[in-house]
């Protein structure tokens, strides 16, 4: 009897064995089958990787392309540095600045200002370069004999210049600005580069029916002084306040805070007049420093989404005052799409071979990119100068540019 009870207790340990067996089976069999469902489902991301559709020829254009406009980024921009220091190393023994401050504040923010500054050119002179070198070697008349279209042989040439007009767009809207401020901050203190520090009997409407007055105010201690502020509903004043001194907090986290002293408020309710004063109170007014003081270059400190906040802004205020900061906006998104139409143009003017080599390519290269930035800095003043519209002007280049590109384009092939 204990035998049977043992052998039985053996039957049923084997059945609870068997059992937890099918079952981890069975899951693991759902499991194998989720997982191989979605498995499936991810085969298709390969259709989003781009260099899926990448050619040999694309990717041996594509590192011509970036690596010619690298090279000659760094071979001109050395040469500016060259020669900026032999102009200012005078001001710096002057000044005694130091060679930290040199090198990080004012040279770490030069190189890329300018190299964005001046990429149309850099763009020109490496498609120019690069194409003019492939012609020569008779590997453009070899790719056209392979049977790739001018039209095809262009899709690398407009790949590269995505690439480099979506870099600069973000440096120039975002990086370079920041980096603006240091330097310009370097140039106020050791190249005696003089800013505008203060302004004098300011105006300014803060709000709907709501006007800010400040008699003198210092934009080294963001401080105001001799400030009164009136509100008016239905053309008349309401409320009257004013302050010996108010001091702009910029350590708040809100972006309108103020700090008013010996402060004086008078509230008008028909016939009866309320008056509250202070030593100090802390209020909400819809003005920022830079609203009162305007120093030469302060539209490039501003990345493009403060420089839209701004213009809105001074727009809502009714202020006239923002034409140097809409040609800013827009010039910042015309640089950019310049890579495309400069790349256009210099692929088809290059891609023939001809005797005597790349100098005349690259003279006309040269010539073309600099009728480029004079136009645009011309079509800028003329928007400020002559109140053209800011977008039009600032695009002018591009649109003629765009014409001059789709007549190479068309005779290339020829």
């Amino acid at each position: 009897m204990i035998n049977q009870d043992k052998d039985f207790s053996k039957i049923r340990e084997h059945v609870k064995k068997y059992r937890r067996r099918r079952a981890l089976s069975r899951k693991w069999s759902k499991f194998c089958a989720f997982f191989k469902k979605w498995m499936g489902w991810l085969r298709y991301l390969k259709y989003l990787n781009p260099f899926r559709y990448l050619k040999r020829l694309d990717r041996y254009i594509i590192s011509k392309f970036i690596g010619t406009y690298i090279y000659s980024i760094i071979l001109i921009i050395s040469i500016s540095i060259v020669f900026d220091v032999n102009e200012n190393l005078a001001k710096f023994s002057t000044f005694n600045a130091p060679l930290k401050a040199i090198v990080f504040d004012y040279y770490a923010n030069f190189v890329p200002y300018f190299a964005n500054l001046f990429s149309p050119l850099f763009v020109f002179i490496a498609v120019i370069f690069f194409t003019s070198k492939m012609a020569g070697n008779s590997e453009v008349i070899a790719m056209l004999a392979a049977g790739v279209s001018f039209k095809r042989l262009l899709r690398p040439y407009l790949i590269s210049a995505a690439i480099i007009a979506i870099v600069n767009f973000g440096l120039g809207a975002y990086v370079i600005p920041k980096g603006n401020i240091v330097k310009m901050d370097f140039e106020a203190k050791y190249k005696d580069k003089k800013r505008t520090l203060s302004a004098a009997n300011i105006q300014l409407m803060v709000g709907p029916g709501v006007i800010a007055y400040i008699q003198q105010f210092d934009n080294r201690s963001k401080t105001g002084y001799g400030f009164s502020l009136d509100k008016f509903e239905n053309k008349k004043l309401v409320s009257h306040m004013t302050a010996s001194t108010i001091r702009y907090d910029s350590i708040s986290e809100s972006r309108n805070h103020w700090t008013a002293l010996n402060y004086k408020i008078r509230t008008l309710k028909g016939l009866r007049e309320e008056i509250k004063s202070g030593a100090q109170i802390d209020t909400m007014i819809l003005m920022e420093p830079m609203d009162l003081v305007f120093s030469e270059g302060q539209q490039e400190t501003l990345t493009s989404t403060e420089l839209a906040r701004y213009i809105n802004k001074q727009i809502e205020r009714g202020s006239t005052n923002v034409v140097q900061y809409e040609v800013e906006y827009h010039k910042r998104i015309a640089t950019s799409f310049a890579s495309f139409i400069l790349t256009v143009i210099g692929a088809s003017l290059s891609s023939r071979k001809r005797k005597g080599g790349m100098g005349l390519y690259l003279g006309i290269g040269l010539a073309l990119s600099f009728t480029y930035i004079l136009l645009q800095t011309i079509s800028a003043t003329f928007a400020i100068q002559a109140d053209a519209p800011p977008m039009l002007a600032v695009w002018i280049p591009n649109i003629l540019y765009i014409i001059i590109a789709y007549f190479c384009y068309r005779q290339a092939p020829n």
